[in-house]
């Protein structure tokens, strides 16, 4: 029996979450050709969301075409446009039209082509003498797919990392070849919300408001509780109100991590699920996490780890320069708690939320904060 709670990565809509106000305003976002800023924290569902959006327009707007990469592993312009023409000929298969005139566009660039052994799909290797001529084969690139002559969608996944690039100019080649498009929908995702907020709002910036922003915060409790309870009872599994309830507060409706001890529990094969079998299975994770997360304790100064542990302690923060903060805590002064969290948000292992209420800070981790909540 398959385990239907999926973790790595979106496989259909029957076993998606919610997410429905989110989909139909993307989905209206790319009819009306109107190019997106998709923001949240780490794990929190958005590659699935661009998936599920992609599964969308297949069924019901098949006549738009859809191509997602992710940079997360690139580390200049060269990975850039790599990337970015493997997911082309991923998405326009050969033998067909665009497909046809694809590889005719890619043999132009004097590639060496070869084939994934296990996955049978395409890889690129081009080799450029001047930076003039990736910056042209780029524009190229986005011209070709413009020319077609449909609507296409290209959703950049950890659009960040362009922030990473030797090559300075990278945001202004992007954005002008771009705006320069007609045929063409983007969807820019993020997860360092301080450097994707500096790419669109930052009026300095060549993407300054450029795009429309979705925002991907906790699905619902009652939707979630119904989702959980239905995947359970359809692969002849009961599970209790209790348990359930359990499940949703100790992962705190954080996607991933909801998915991942659901997927445990799961896993356990118990016919009757109730709240002690939750319990070991939180038990079961934090334990197979204890190696990583003694790798941190390695990798951080003495007081970047006892703030870590506060803010476990915590849950969350609302307010880290409060003297009760930082007396219950033995931090020291406001400055040295905002430096602390500063350094930690910057290594990703903390999370600033920003509310009306105020920013709150909690650990990225959901699993990392229950395990330190112990020590």
């Amino acid at each position: 029996m398959k385990n239907p709670f999926t973790i790595k990565s979106y496989e259909s809509k029957e076993l998606f979450c919610d997410r429905e106000e989110e989909l139909r305003l993307m989905l209206s976002n790319c009819l009306n050709h109107t190019d997106m800023a998709l923001i949240s924290q780490r794990r929190m569902g958005k590659t699935g969301l661009l998936l599920r959006l992609f599964d969308e327009i297949a069924d019901v707007h098949p006549e738009i075409h859809t191509i997602y990469l992710d940079i997360f592993s690139s580390r200049n312009i060269d990975d850039f446009i790599k990337l970015l023409a493997e997911a082309t000929m991923k998405s326009f298969k050969p033998k067909t039209s665009i497909g046809d005139k694809l590889m005719t566009f890619i043999k132009s660039m004097k590639p060496q082509l070869t084939f994934d052994n296990i996955t049978g799909e395409p890889q690129l290797q081009i080799a450029y003498q001047t930076a003039h001529e990736k910056e042209y084969t780029l524009r190229g690139l986005l011209e070709f797919l413009d020319s077609q002559d449909v609507h296409i969608v290209i959703a950049i996944d950890e659009f960040q990392q362009i922030r990473e690039y030797p090559e300075q100019n990278m945001e202004a080649l992007l954005r002008t070849y771009i705006q320069q498009t007609h045929n063409l929908t983007f969807i820019y995702c993020g997860s360092k919300k301080h450097l994707m907020a500096d790419i669109f709002t930052n009026e300095k910036k060549p993407f300054y408001s450029s795009t429309t922003f979705v925002s991907l915060g906790r699905i619902s409790e009652q939707s979630y509780s119904t989702f959980i309870r239905h995947l359970f009872n359809e692969n002849d599994r009961d599970i209790t109100d209790e348990a359930i309830q359990f499940i949703l507060d100790w992962t705190r409706r954080h996607t991933y991590y909801t998915q991942q001890l659901c997927h445990t529990v799961f896993a356990g094969g118990t016919q009757h699920i109730g709240i002690e079998e939750v319990k070991a299975a939180c038990d079961l994770l934090m334990k197979q996490g204890e190696a990583v997360y003694l790798q941190y304790r390695q990798m951080l100064t003495v007081k970047q780890w006892s703030y870590l542990i506060a803010v476990a302690k915590e849950g969350s923060v609302r307010q880290i320069t409060s003297a009760q903060f930082l007396g219950r805590h033995h931090i020291g002064t406001a400055s040295a708690s905002l430096r602390l969290a500063e350094a930690l948000c910057e290594k990703g292992l903390l999370n600033d939320e920003v509310t009306l209420d105020g920013t709150i800070y909690s650990i990225n981790d959901v699993f990392l904060s229950h395990w330190m909540e112990r020590l």
